[in-house]
């Protein structure tokens, strides 16, 4: 009977990571999930060594993150690497979902596998987030205090939300503690829902640039995807090691390096540069509840978006409106990300609001119609097409 279920796991293992059949035409960008992958693993490996030196306590929390730093054997490369592993992960995800969304990834029958791969992202934010307080500087205090305050915006129990997050009526050592206890905890769940993604990756299969079914022209996994994959990890560790040898302070801010102090404020509290779309969606409403739901929604939105959109064509190679239009939503993140890093006053906000509203608008209005218009277009096409040749 053992024998029987060594075989059969060995089976599949080789059915998953051998013999999977793999569209012929995948390009580079289809690389950006295993670069996830490998990003998630250096971040639990580095993240264990860390903690062993770690010390998570608001008085020497601080200079624990400094003795690892200075005292530690090779304590400044675990560091770096880790500090700038998240920027790089997030790199990687926001690229996998942008790809995603060109390439039409979310289309039946992959909902499911779209849907585990939101619930990731939103995971990942708030893992970064409770990573961000722990070095206990100025910016990660500060940070903490203004985002869990958001809470307090909700109905009735707000503040008594608040209260239950801090384990306390202040940020202080029990917020600390249990920051530091989820962080740890919560890339083992997101191990989890990995692997729950790659299920559903293969039970609905790869798609391809063309946005094509193919049946036969299929290439196995190995040995053509992961030499491609491997040269792509390659590359892609090369990057990482210019931002870590080079410049591992550059996506970090200077005032993290100043000890946390409760009775003097930052003049301009600004979180790591992967949430600065979302900030500035937050801080673009005026009503601090309103504010807190269209944060929540930016996610939502994309969690919604099979269901809202429903191409009939995937491949945006021939739906050429939808292929332009995608560069409007990319230039509008990026541009809610320089704003989210500036100060809130005119003309800062009101430029947040604008490009808030596109965003909602892209994805819950534009989007859907544009991609009825093109299937109006395509259709009557192949009606003038099939007139043409009678």
């Amino acid at each position: 009977m053992r024998l029987i279920r060594s075989i059969s796991l060995l089976s599949a293992v080789y059915s998953s990571l051998i013999n999977y059949p793999s569209p012929s035409n995948l390009s580079y960008f289809w690389n950006f999930g295993i670069y996830s992958l490998a990003c998630l693993g250096v971040q639990i490996i580095t993240g264990i060594f860390l903690a062993m030196h770690y010390a998570a306590e608001v008085h020497i929390a601080f200079a624990s993150v400094e003795h690892i730093m200075r005292d530690v054997s090779y304590g400044w490369l675990l560091r770096y690497i880790h500090a700038n592993g998240a920027s790089m992960f997030f790199i990687v995800v926001y690229m996998h979902t942008f790809r995603g969304l060109y390439y039409t990834s979310y289309m039946h029958p992959r909902e499911p596998l779209w849907g585990v791969g939101v619930i990731i992202l939103l995971l990942m934010i708030l893992t970064a987030f409770m990573g961000y307080v722990l070095p206990w500087g100025q910016m990660s205090f500060w940070g903490a205090t203004v985002i869990t305050n958001l809470a307090s915006a909700v109905p009735f129990i707000g503040n008594d939300i608040v209260v239950w997050l801090w384990g306390g009526y202040s940020v202080d050592n029990a917020t600390l503690n249990r920051f530091f206890s989820l962080h740890y905890l919560m890339p083992f769940v997101l191990v989890g829902l990995v692997g729950l993604h790659l299920l559903f990756l293969h039970e609905s299969l790869s798609t391809n640039p063309l946005g094509v079914w193919f049946i036969t022209d299929k290439v196995p996994l190995y040995p053509y995807y992961f030499l491609k994959d491997l040269l792509g990890v390659i590359f892609f560790f090369i990057f990482f090691a210019c931002f870590l040898f080079f410049m591992p302070n550059l996506l970090g801010h200077p005032d993290n390096y100043i000890m946390a102090n409760p009775m003097a404020t930052p003049a301009h509290i600004v979180p790591e540069w992967y949430f600065l779309p979302f900030y500035a969606i937050l801080r673009s409403i005026p009503d601090k509840l309103a504010g807190v739901c269209a944060l929540l929604f930016a996610i939502v939105t994309l969690y919604l978006l099979p269901f809202i959109v429903k191409p009939e064509i995937r491949s945006t190679a021939f739906r050429p409106i939808s292929k332009y239009l995608f560069w409007f939503i990319v230039a509008d993140c990026v541009i809610l990300g320089w704003l989210g890093g500036k100060p809130v006053k005119y003309p800062y906000v009101q430029a947040g609001q604008i490009a808030t509203i596109f965003y909602f608008l892209y994805f819950l209005v534009i989007l859907p119609l544009v991609v009825r218009l093109e299937a109006f277009f395509w259709n009557n096409k192949f009606y003038l097409d099939a007139n043409l040749r009678k």
